[in-house]
């Protein structure tokens, strides 16, 4: 996932980054700093799984909705 997937997709389901922060439990300025491309976290993964749980469903590779 890269930094502009995390803040689109957070804005599709209306989470803000302390609701993502509390789901992927890590302090909400590594998802600050990560949507900022600042940095990358050690738990880019977390933060996907943290989304997954909200109901968001990311596509990869040649299925409909991918380039």
């Amino acid at each position: 996932m890269i930094p502009a997937q995390c803040r689109a997709t957070r804005a599709l389901i209306d989470m803000s980054q302390a609701e993502l922060a509390r789901a992927a439990v890590m302090p909400v300025s590594i998802i600050a700093d990560f949507e900022a491309g600042v940095s990358e976290p050690r738990h880019v993964e977390a933060i996907r799984q943290a989304l997954e749980r909200a109901g968001v469903e990311f596509i990869e590779g040649s299925r409909p909705g991918c380039g």
